[in-house]
């Protein structure tokens, strides 16, 4: 499986089947990680993670602390494709990280990043 990429008009192509999601929260300026997994179905989120609470993120009543981070998995259905803002106003952008290494997106003003499986 590989994930596609849709940025600035421009497509890349992740040959990857697990990516890990990260942002700072830009009201609470708190770290945030989501682990998900490309599959047929479409995008499975796996677990999510966040160091704080606050502003609508809330860690839910299943969450347990672990090593400073309230891990839960959130109850989602697979996803057809993830809608990445991209405002360029929030001081930080989207990592995305597979395979070992990472990359930023969004990080400009413009349509939002779009992830989706391959077809």
């Amino acid at each position: 499986m590989s994930l596609c990429i849709l940025s600035a008009g421009e497509a890349a192509t992740l040959v990857a089947t697990l990516f890990t999601l990260s942002w700072t929260h830009s009201v609470e300026k708190v770290e945030w990680q989501e682990t998900w997994r490309v599959t047929q179905e479409g995008l499975q989120i796996i677990e999510a993670r966040v160091k704080g609470s606050g502003a609508g993120m809330e860690p839910p009543p299943d969450a347990r602390f672990e090593d400073g981070w309230w891990v839960y998995v959130p109850p989602l259905e697979p996803r057809p494709e993830l809608h990445l803002a991209a405002s360029g106003a929030t001081g930080s952008s989207w990592q995305l990280c597979a395979n070992g290494e990472c990359s930023e997106l969004g990080s400009e003003a413009g349509k939002p990043v779009v992830l989706k499986p391959c077809p």
